[in-house]
């Protein structure tokens, strides 16, 4: 779709702007999980990964429903101790990269998020700050790939799901998007977020 019109940008986080650091972790756990596509798949299926990153239950419980969902090996608050740390650090040039697309679109942060990770991507980097508008899951009350998740962003941000680049690390959730007519490339850092924007320019 080369020079495609784009008024707006949908940004997941992890992975595209945020390292993250926790999936050898978890796949190290998980022997039942043979690669990271399968274990992205579980994490999205997961029911209480869903309850969690709606909002609906509380850490304490998610952790222990983890724990014995995916056969941990570890206790509970072990297990949670890591999931806290597993957003490492914002990518080097995210915040810039961020900062020069502003003035010319419309940026989202869309993120299958809960309020523990969250609490660091505001608190501890701002990252927040850089979007006109975030909608992290466990406050919209919807995932990533559902359509009613990116149906609720489509409607808030009022733009033509053709007008939108969604941008994820996640393959699974660029073809949910892509279902609904966004224009959706998968992506890995803030410089395949450039070169995606580029590729639709030409």
């Amino acid at each position: 779709m080369k020079g495609a019109r784009i008024d707006a940008i949908l940004f997941d986080l992890g992975g595209v702007l945020i390292e993250l650091a926790g999936v050898e972790q978890i796949l190290s756990w998980s022997p039942g999980v043979v690669d990271t596509r399968e274990l992205w798949r579980r994490w999205l299926e997961s029911p209480a990964v869903r309850r969690f990153e709606t909002g609906v239950t509380a850490r304490e419980a998610f952790a222990a429903e983890m724990v014995a969902e995916f056969d941990v090996p570890v206790p509970a608050d072990v297990f949670l101790d890591a999931f806290t740390r597993w957003p490492h650090a914002v990518y080097p040039g995210a915040k810039a990269l961020l900062t020069e697309l502003k003035p010319r679109y419309r940026l989202a942060s869309v993120s299958n998020t809960n309020e523990i990770h969250w609490r660091r991507f505001r608190d501890e980097w701002q990252i927040d700050q850089h979007f006109h508008d975030n909608f992290p899951s466990f406050r919209v009350g919807r995932l990533k790939p559902d359509a009613n998740y990116f149906e609720h962003v489509l409607d808030a941000l009022d733009v033509p799901a053709s007008r939108v680049l969604f941008v994820d690390d996640n393959v699974i959730n660029v073809e949910g998007a892509a279902r609904l007519g966004i224009v959706a490339r998968q992506v890995s850092g803030p410089e395949g977020v450039r070169a995606a924007l580029e590729e639709l320019s030409s």
